[in-house]
């Protein structure tokens, strides 16, 4: 049985994750009580495995635009009243030492575990209580009595008993996250909590996933398993240039879980395997001054020579020995052209065995921008990756928990 300072708190958060982690603490530092219950065996699983173990924990250039919802405005409010420069300069005073890669993205120098020491030491000043192995039974709204008018019965793992504890709350926020990774404690139970209270869903997806193939790609992918390089990827409109990574089951790399995100089943992409290239200018100057060299020999001085070896196969096989100078105008053009719009069809995606975000969720509709809370049912509040709210590849998701935690933390009350 879960042993519990008390049977009331001003606040409970379920999901000691990094939004409930930021909303705890910063709803005990304005001197409320708080407790927050985790059915994992420890918090911040999901911060720790951030980012390589580094936690891609934020990015200097945010911006709606980095975010995916039904309700694109949605997310203004929050990330201005709690921006990326408010969780660097609480970063900086904590000591963490972080650096900037490409894009803007910031990372833990040494351990994703700063980040996640950095939130429990808040917590623990601010009086938070957190209780791990606790995994909700119930939530019920009860008669507000005593300032309280959540009930929420909880499961105590690791024990034979079949019984349940409750503890009752005035402000109940749901921070549990969403479907991603479920070896890291992803799960619907905040889905389940939102129908309960009558709030609408958008449907969910994985994203931020590697594609996989199943005609003759998937054995291509297999054989060049490991080589990487920079390309454009384009998908319904949308474009993203940054690396891609050759697997065993298909592509994957920043640039595919990029636009993983507005890809669909039966959609193709398009890769542009030469960004930085006039690939037709520059194929044929080739022709005209390397006019004894093979065409791979060729290729091989800006792509990887193992993908060039592939691409033969596929589309000069019958000319892999023939000079430069022999090539027609239009055979080097039409080669081109697929170098910088090679179409594939992706069979599926890894989905969320590996995803790293789930797409959809909790309709903002229902919630308020500014404050989090649920719009006709006081006291009830919604925040980080369980709302209909994912961010772009590089750190945009973390300070979306950040944002949406404040704002939460800001607004529960007694």
């Amino acid at each position: 049985m879960a042993q519990f300072n008390k049977k009331k708190y001003d606040v409970i958060v379920l999901g000691a994750g990094a939004a409930g982690l930021m909303c705890a603490f910063t709803a005990a530092q304005r001197g409320l009580s708080v407790l927050v219950l985790e059915k994992a065996n420890k918090v911040g699983k999901k911060i720790l495995m951030s980012g390589g173990g580094r936690c891609n924990f934020t990015n200097r250039d945010v911006s709606a635009g980095n975010f995916i919802s039904a309700n694109p405005h949605f997310c203004k409010s929050a990330l201005s009243q709690y921006t990326q420069w408010d969780f660097i300069s609480m970063v900086e005073q904590h000591g963490i030492e972080y650096e900037e890669r490409k894009h803007g993205q910031l990372f833990c120098l040494h351990t994703a575990n700063d980040i996640l020491s950095m939130l429990l030491h808040e917590c623990e000043l601010a009086g938070v209580e957190i209780k791990t192995h606790c995994s909700v039974a119930s939530v019920k709204e009860i008669s507000e009595t005593e300032k309280s008018r959540y009930r929420i019965s909880i499961n105590t793992e690791n024990t034979q008993s079949n019984k349940t504890s409750s503890v009752d709350c005035h402000s109940l926020v749901i921070a549990t996250g969403a479907l991603s990774v479920p070896t890291l404690g992803g799960s619907d139970i905040g889905y389940t909590i939102a129908e309960q209270f009558g709030l609408s869903l958008i449907p969910r997806r994985a994203g931020l996933a590697p594609f996989m193939f199943s005609d003759s790609m998937k054995s291509l992918c297999e054989r060049l398993s490991g080589s990487s390089l920079e390309v454009e990827v384009t998908c319904n409109g949308t474009q993203f240039n940054e690396d891609m990574l050759f697997t065993h089951r298909g592509l994957s790399g920043p640039v595919m879980l990029q636009i993983s995100n507005y890809w669909f089943p039966g959609d193709e992409i398009e890769i542009n395997l030469l960004p930085t290239v006039d690939v037709q200018q520059w194929i044929i100057e080739s022709k005209q001054q390397q006019t004894k060299s093979q065409l791979k020999n060729v290729l091989n001085q800006r792509l990887p020579k193992s993908l060039v070896l592939e691409l033969e196969k596929l589309w000069w096989a019958n000319h892999s020995d023939t000079p430069m100078a022999e090539f027609s105008d239009k055979q080097l053009l039409a080669i081109a052209d697929r170098l910088e719009n090679w179409k594939l069809k992706p069979s599926a995606t890894e989905g969320y065995r590996t995803a790293e975000v789930t797409l959809g969720g909790v309709n903002t509709d229902n919630i308020s921008s500014k404050t989090m809370e649920t719009k006709g049912q006081s006291g009830l509040f919604f925040i980080g990756e369980v709302l209909d709210v994912t961010g772009h590849l590089g750190g945009f998701n973390f300070q979306w928990a950040w944002s949406s935690g404040f704002c939460a933390g800001q607004n529960v009350s007694l």
